[in-house]
C-alpha cells in the first residue's frame, strides 16, 4: 500500500511538472513568434539588428553551445576551446543566413504547444510536442527536446520537424565535411555556412 501511494504521488508531481514545462515553452514560443512578426520589416532594413535581436531572445531558450557540441560529435575532442567558440558563433550565424529570409517571407502562422512529457528515466529530460499551423490550415508536427540545466532552467537542445531530426542531420553533415576535408577542422568551420545551405533541410522535411 505504501509503495502504491509513493508511486501515485510521484506520478502526480511529474504530471504537474510536465504542465509547468508546457506552459513555459508555450510562453517562450509565443513571445518569439510575436517578436518575429513585429520585426519582419527590420530584417529588410537592417539584417544585423534583426539578427542581434532574435539572437538575444533565442539565447534565453536555446542552448546553442550544447547543440553545436553535439553537431561536432566525436570531432569535438579534436578541437581547441577557441575553435569550439568559433563554431558556436558560425553555427548560429549559418542558421540565420540560411533560413531567416524564408522565415520572414513565410505566410502567417501560429504555434500550438500541445503536451510536455518528462522522461520517466531522467527527470531532467523532456520532450514538448507542438504544431505549426499556417494561415491556409496546414499543420506541421514539431517536437522540442529539452533538458534542465544545473541552474534549474529548461533549455532546448534539439528539434524534430515532421520526423526529421534536425540535430542529427547537422551532425551527419559535419562528419561528412570532416571526411571530405581530411579532418581539417578550421576548413570545415569556415565553410559551415555553405554546408548548411547545401543541406537543404526544407527538402528533407518535405520528403518525410
Amino acid at each position: 500500500m505504501l509503495l502504491v501511494l509513493m508511486v501515485s504521488l510521484a506520478s502526480a508531481a511529474q504530471a504537474d511538472e510536465a504542465e509547468d514545462l508546457r506552459r513555459y515553452v508555450d510562453d517562450k514560443t509565443q513571445l518569439l513568434v510575436d517578436q518575429l512578426n513585429r520585426e519582419r520589416g527590420l530584417y529588410e532594413a537592417d539584417p544585423e539588428a534583426f539578427y542581434a535581436s532574435m539572437n538575444e531572445s533565442l539565447d534565453e531558450f536555446v542552448d546553442f553551445r550544447r547543440i553545436a557540441a553535439r553537431v561536432m560529435g566525436r570531432y569535438a575532442r579534436q578541437t581547441t576551446p577557441e575553435q569550439r567558440d568559433e563554431f558556436v558563433a558560425k553555427f548560429k550565424r549559418s542558421l540565420f543566413d540560411s533560413y531567416a529570409q524564408a522565415l520572414v517571407n513565410t505566410e502567417d502562422f501560429s504555434i500550438e504547444v500541445k503536451e510536455a512529457v518528462i522522461n520517466p528515466r531522467d527527470e531532467d529530460r523532456a520532450s514538448v510536442q507542438m504544431e505549426v499551423i499556417t494561415s491556409s490550415g496546414n499543420r506541421y508536427p514539431v517536437s522540442y527536446s529539452m533538458y534542465r540545466s544545473s541552474e534549474g532552467s529548461w533549455l532546448m537542445e534539439n528539434v524534430i520537424v515532421e520526423g526529421v531530426n534536425i540535430g542529427l542531420a547537422f551532425r551527419d553533415r559535419f562528419a561528412q565535411e570532416m571526411e571530405e576535408n581530411r579532418g581539417q577542422v578550421d576548413v570545415v568551420i569556415d565553410g559551415w555556412g555553405d554546408a548548411v545551405e547545401s543541406l537543404n533541410l526544407e527538402q528533407e522535411v518535405d520528403k518525410s
